[in-house]
């Protein structure tokens, strides 16, 4: 009987703020054949020394035999420093350490406001840009700024380490869009890391999509790697009109998009992805860590709350909550406190509060939506990914509130795509072309003429709340109330 042929194996590593995940697939197929992981030590999540340590504990046993090729995708927030010997000058923030948010501020108005950092590099710098942290950096440590050599990525330090630390290091266009100095057309803008730190240390060599950085000294070929998002896309196979919406702390809704869009407002950011294309994006400042506020303050555990988040109809019996608990970005309201509001004996009760938390939360998700909209990006299919996902009534709830049809993904698949799509780019650099992985998704749920038709009230009563409490803190959307957050579906 004949023996099936043996497989081209490539390998994607997720460095992520928790872990790092290296999974090995078939190059041709996709098939996901091993993986490992390590978590990193406590609170050594931005530490680049510990996403070696746990490369190296995830990579044990012989994972990584009979590799052909490798690619990184990390955490695309933060900057990693190095002098001219290699050695590390200072750390990336955490995700969520607010505490470059002035650096942020004072580089927007330096460069003259939003539009101005639009129309230089598609996105207006917040405290999770590398521009902003350097900033932050040069404010704190004034003598290392000037030990400065080059400014690399986390992705593109993990990627450093694997070729050996070669004299030239290299990124990808989509994790380089990320940093706040590198131009919608496609080069770094050295006036802008002057302007941050006063001085020009050099830059990574930009790979296109589908070249080879190198290989590792044991022969195996490296990927130039990309950033979490654009991994997840080439992960997911996003579609035309598909729309990842993460649910952490934070939300995030991005869609793969042919062109640059620019948004003088700042609200979209317009990145590049890993495939030539394009990546808008759109961020929230409360998500999940409104579900679980909610939940603490009924005194359940996250299953309760789904319960009687579920048990409510849907309005919350006029109860609304804002979820601006941490102020929020969309809409602009930085000082902010989230308003419960809508009291009436008859939504006195657990079951109104926990479900008027879920559509609270969803709600904003879909003010980001329809910011994608209105810069004429389609929201056809939504892929929810994150903590917040994984809530049963946040998975009953999305498709009729949100009006398009909804897949979430199971945790163990989800948490894969980041990893699947650096092995994806990695099989891209060891063939010459991309190859056509098949999608992992394939259900999305639909919500019926009814339930969208009270979605679409949810919907209203939220915006009548939200205007009234915050007149004049979001423009109109382009589209009339009674269609807002729709789409037609066949």
């Amino acid at each position: 009987m004949p023996t099936s042929p043996t497989p081209t194996l490539v390998a994607g590593v997720h460095c992520s703020a928790h872990q790092l995940r290296i999974l090995v697939c078939d190059a041709a197929t996709g098939t996901p054949l091993r993986q490992g992981r390590a978590a990193y030590a406590e609170g050594a999540s931005t530490t680049p020394g510990a996403w070696l340590r746990a490369f190296g504990e995830a990579a044990a046993g012989g994972l990584l035999d009979g590799v052909a090729a490798i690619a990184v995708a990390a955490q695309n927030h933060g900057a990693v420093p190095l002098d001219a010997q290699g050695v590390i000058l200072g750390h990336p923030l955490p995700d969520e350490d607010p505490s470059a948010s002035g650096a942020a501020a004072d580089l927007v108005d330096a460069l003259g406001g939003p539009a101005a950092w639009t129309a230089a590099t598609g996105a207006v710098p917040d405290s999770s840009s590398a521009i902003a942290q350097l900033r932050r950096f040069a404010r704190f440590e004034p003598e290392a700024v000037t030990r400065i050599a080059t400014v690399l990525l986390p992705h593109d330090w993990v990627t450093w380490q694997l070729l050996g630390c070669p004299p030239d290091p290299v990124t990808d266009r989509a994790d380089a869009s990320t940093t706040g100095y590198y131009a919608t057309t496609g080069e770094w803008r050295e006036d802008l890391m002057h302007l941050a730190i006063g001085r020009v240390p050099r830059t990574p060599i930009v790979l296109p999509p589908g070249a080879a950085a190198g290989r590792t000294p044991e022969g195996i070929l490296v990927a130039p790697g990309t950033g979490a998002e654009a991994a997840l896309a080439l992960g997911a196979d996003l579609a035309d009109g598909d729309v990842v919406v993460s649910l952490g702390a934070t939300g995030v809704a991005f869609a793969a998009h042919p062109v640059p869009l620019a948004d003088p407002a700042g609200v979209v950011g317009s990145y590049a992805d890993a495939t030539g294309r394009y990546l808008p994006l759109v961020r929230t400042l409360n998500a999940a860590r409104v579900l679980r506020g909610t939940a603490s303050m009924l005194g359940v555990d996250a299953e309760e709350f789904d319960r009687i988040a579920l048990e409510c109809t849907p309005g919350a019996s006029g109860l609304v909550l804002l979820p601006y608990l941490e102020g929020e970005h969309l809409p602009d309201l930085p000082h902010a406190a989230g308003t419960l509001t809508g009291l009436r004996r008859e939504s006195m009760t657990p079951s109104a509060l926990a479900r008027a938390g879920v559509e609270g939360m969803l709600c904003g998700i879909s003010d980001a939506l329809d910011a994608l909209r209105d810069r004429d990006v389609a929201v056809e299919r939504l892929i929810l990914i994150g903590p917040g996902a994984r809530s049963a009534a946040v998975a009953g709830i999305a498709p009729a509130l949100l009006g398009v049809p909804t897949a979430v993904p199971p945790a163990a698949l989800a948490g894969r795509f980041v990893a699947r799509g650096a092995a994806r780019q990695a099989a891209w650099a060891l063939f010459g072309v991309l190859p056509e992985w098949p999608a992992e998704i394939d259900t999305f749920a639909r919500a019926d003429e009814d339930e969208l038709a009270l979605g679409d009230a949810v919907r209203a009563q939220y915006r009548e709340v939200r205007n009234r409490l915050h007149p004049g803190a979001v423009a109109p959307p382009r589209e009339s109330p009674e269609t807002s957050g729709r789409h037609r579906r066949d």
